[in-house]
């Protein structure tokens, strides 16, 4: 009998390389390749293949399911997920150890085994320990089955029947292993392959699966990208463990919108809805003081008011530091850059330090003008008046462009009493209760001291 070949496989990438290199060709990671045998051939040499019974079907013959969604009774995970659990969907949810992955899941099947039949399979913690963490959810558990396990055919012998549970948690699928692969769990081939078992069963039998998955230091789902490809929505839990805050993102949805943020606060008996997000990233009793500015984002189809601080200083480097947390530094970068150009900012030998207040990362460019604002309110020790808003993006001309759900923005901005907004001249859009600042270009607003 021939010696099965031996290849070596990339961990962070999934590419595969004859012999083993200390770097992959792949993706230019280091150390990342393992030793991987190969599995058996599905079709073994020298058999005729045997005959399909596949058909072609025109598309139109096919009726469109309704929708069938299930709802987890966590408003901010179902609008997250378009609106429920869609039935048969395998959702891949990520995050930093600790983050509250587990007790966010677990919320929702305490939830879910009120109306549905549930499981939850773990191999990282035993069941006293998940049964510790349900009691000090306070909320009833009696409905919810468990099982410690790290075989995978065990628990697709156990769900392939008509009566297994429709909602199933894997915590997590790195601890799962398959005996059909000859490598240690975790691995691209076992990570891979116990996926893809997991898909196929969900669409078979009609089950919703939650699948933990480990993330890797760069903060990316650890294993290969197909993984990605392999389920219907990529979910990603976000923040500081030192903050209380939560924010779950999805990176990808078959069945809603990816750019949805849910919220919530990390609190002694499990994880909390914020209903109002805008409350945790302003700082109402904080006094104003120069470089403070409230800006505008979006996060989906929600408006949220953020507190941007920046201190602008003399340097005693030859290099000024540009420290930022929250936002981008190369576009900090620019923004100085507009500034010294085009309104003569002596920006460029300060040190200028930059925090979105509440451990909120902003991606939109929406908050341009509001830096802008902010460097020039420090830069020259004067206030930003109470109750202003400043959104709008800055083009490199200096001139403010146009930005989606001004009116949306505005309105948030009114309901929580703001009297005063800076925005995109052909965004201005008058309600009651505020007075509008249209502004074309940088110069026109940020000339003078008097913001």
């Amino acid at each position: 009998m021939a010696k099965p070949k031996i290849h070596y496989q990339c961990q962070a990438c999934g590419a595969t390389h004859p012999r083993w290199q200390g770097q992959c060709e792949g993706c230019g990671a280091w150390n990342t390749l393992t030793e991987e045998l190969p599995t058996v051939a599905l079709s073994p040499a020298g058999k005729t293949p045997q005959k399909s019974g596949l058909v072609l079907e025109p598309l139109q013959r096919q009726e469109a399911p309704s929708a069938q969604r299930m709802s987890t009774d966590i408003g901010e995970l179902d609008r997250v997920l378009g609106g429920g659990l869609m039935v048969g969907s395998v959702i891949l949810i990520g995050g930093e150890p600790g983050i509250g992955k587990s007790t966010l899941l677990l919320q929702a099947m305490i939830n879910l085994s009120r109306h549905h039949d549930v499981a939850y399979f773990t191999g990282e913690e035993s069941l006293d320990q998940i049964a510790q963490r349900a009691v000090r959810l306070h909320a009833p558990h009696d409905q919810v089955m468990a099982a410690h396990t790290v075989h995978l055919e065990d628990i697709l012998t156990l769900l392939d029947k008509p009566t297994a549970p429709k909602i199933v948690v894997i915590d997590s699928i790195q601890t799962l292993h398959a005996g059909a692969i000859e490598s240690a769990p975790g691995t691209v081939s076992q990570v891979r392959y116990s996926t893809h078992m997991l898909a196929n069963l969900a669409k078979k039998r009609g089950i919703t699966f939650f699948i933990v998955g480990h993330i890797t230091k760069e903060g990316t789902l650890a294993g290969p990208k197909v993984l990605e490809h392999l389920v219907d929505t990529v979910l990603t839990f976000e923040g500081d463990r030192r903050h209380h805050v939560r924010l779950l993102r999805a990176s990808k949805n078959r069945y809603g919108a990816t750019d949805e943020i849910g919220v919530f606060t990390m609190t002694s008996s499990g994880l909390s809805e914020v209903t109002n997000p805008s409350s945790l990233f302003l700082s109402t009793d904080q006094p104003p003081c120069p470089g403070h500015v409230v800006t505008a984002i979006m996060e989906g189809a929600r408006p949220l008011l953020v507190d941007i601080e920046v201190l602008v200083c003399p340097t005693p480097l030859a290099i000024p530091r540009r420290t930022v947390v929250g936002w981008d530094v190369n576009r900090l970068h620019m923004l100085v850059a507009v500034l010294e150009k085009r309104l003569k900012c002596p920006l460029s030998s300060k040190d200028i330090f930059m925090n979105v207040a509440g451990g909120l990362k902003i991606q939109e460019p929406a908050a341009d003008f509001a830096v802008c604002v902010a460097l020039l309110s420090s830069l020259r020790d004067t206030l930003v008046p109470k109750g202003t808003v400043v959104f709008g993006e800055v083009s490199l001309s200096g001139t403010l462009r146009s930005v989606p759900h001004a009116y949306t923005r505005m309105r948030e901005a009114t309901r929580l009493g703001f009297t005063r907004i800076l925005a995109p001249k052909q965004d201005i859009e008058n309600l009651e209760g505020a007075t509008y600042v249209p502004c074309e270009h940088l110069g026109d607003v940020l000339g003078s001291t008097d913001t």
